[in-house]
């Protein structure tokens, strides 16, 4: 950087010479210049980017200090006025981001040139952050088709790995309230997602989202008159990116489960009425659309984890498990009324008796107590005897239940 030092020249009482360095004070600035520069270039070359790229490795035009305004001329073909995207006054070339075919091969090419440069000067990637955060929040101003061009550019740039650029500093931007309330927002991230999934996965867009902190909820992206789970389904899939409507339909399911299950293990430890519980249940069931299968998992989860247990006092872990299948019994059996139903509550029992070990050898008492309480009925439990196919903990389960299936078979013919 160049720079003017003045010398003052003074003297003491002494007589003695002192010498006095004052502030530098800085060259002009001049991004008009260095804007004509590099547009020049590109035009000496017939913006061949190859080309354009070797020229601007040789030049000893100042990057460091006009980062921005060169990725204006690579996006825009020229000097952009202060604060806006508008173009000022000076040279244009025809040969920028937004003079491309909307589409991918055509500004594929645009994403490896500026690569090439980021390998070259990796200190640009926070010009390149700042032109493209400025871009992405005035997508008002932009055609269409320009619209479209940039989210291929934005889409390619993270498909690429282009030099570490940040989801979050350049996605972040898009949620201005008034771009969302045009559709714009919308409109700008369905064509980035579908470019996106041409070259990767769902796990990899999703990863781009979270980092991007905008993986939680899609429906930030609608307008506000928009925003139900329906909507966000019925957009994507005509879209054609059903990966992502059921990334989401699993994302809302999830977090659904997770209200209900909060809900209800707080009704619990106030020791709620049962009847109240039960209606809890069924306005979540009827809201969310939750299957019964998980409804009859989440109930047992909440049960079980709703038990102080014992570290090492088996005998209090059976009477602790016992007592509650007996105390909800009613909640269970509102809930478990088809034998599928009953056999899904079986596997739940066993699976986590096998897991957890303080329960382990519990299995035949619970599954005993839930059918004195009319929640397991004999055919379900004979069923499992017979043909169950979780295997887990299976053949000791197995051995250990027949005392009681045993039971269960004389009774049956004595009848």
């Amino acid at each position: 950087m160049s720079a003017i030092f003045l010398l003052i020249l003074s003297y003491d009482y002494s007589g003695t010479r002192i010498k006095t360095r004052k502030r530098n004070i800085a060259a002009p600035l001049d991004p008009a210049a260095f804007a004509d520069a590099v547009v020049q270039i590109y035009l000496d070359n017939a913006g061949d980017l190859e080309l354009v790229a070797k020229n601007l490795e040789s030049s000893d035009l100042n990057f460091s200090r006009y980062g921005d305004t060169f990725f204006e001329v690579v996006f825009i073909g020229g000097r952009t006025q202060p604060g806006t995207i508008k173009l000022d006054e000076g040279e244009r070339h025809p040969y920028s981001v937004i003079e491309c075919e909307p589409i991918r091969e055509a500004i594929l090419p645009s994403v490896i040139y500026v690569q090439k440069i980021l390998r070259r000067r990796p200190f640009l990637i926070k010009n390149l952050e700042n032109v493209m955060r400025k871009m992405l929040q005035s997508l008002e101003l932009f055609e269409e088709n320009e619209r479209i061009k940039l989210s291929i550019f934005t889409a390619l740039a993270f498909s690429q790995k282009l030099s570490g650029l940040p989801p979050e500093t350049v996605l972040q931007p898009l949620l201005k309230d008034n771009l969302v309330a045009k559709g714009l927002v919308l409109s700008f991230i369905t064509d980035f997602f579908r470019e996106y999934l041409i070259d990767n996965s769902i796990d990899d867009l999703i990863s781009i989202l979270k980092r991007g902190k905008m993986e939680d909820d899609l429906l930030e992206f609608f307008p506000s008159t928009k925003r139900t789970p329906e909507a966000v389904s019925e957009h994507f899939t005509k879209a054609g990116l059903l990966p992502l409507v059921e990334y989401n339909d699993k994302k809302i399911f999830e977090v659904r489960l997770k209200e209900m299950k909060t809900t209800l293990t707080t009704q619990l430890a106030e020791e709620v009425a049962i009847s109240e519980v039960i209606e809890t249940v069924k306005q979540h069931v009827k809201d969310a659309k939750l299957p019964d299968i998980e409804v009859v998992r989440i109930l047992w989860d909440v049960l079980m984890d709703a038990i102080q247990w014992s570290g090492k006092n088996q005998q209090q872990n059976a009477n602790f498990a016992l007592r509650q299948v007996k105390k909800w019994a009613e909640l269970l059996n509102t809930f478990c009324t088809t034998g599928k139903l009953e056999l899904e509550l079986m596997y739940k029992v066993q699976v986590q008796c096998y897991e957890d070990a303080k329960l382990m050898k519990l299995f035949p008492e619970i599954v005993r107590s839930l059918y004195e309480q009319d929640v397991l009925a004999e055919d379900t439990i004979l069923h499992w005897f017979r043909k169950g196919t979780n295997l887990k903990g299976r053949q000791n389960f197995v051995k250990s239940l027949e005392p009681f299936v045993k039971w269960l078979e004389e009774a049956e013919e004595e009848e």
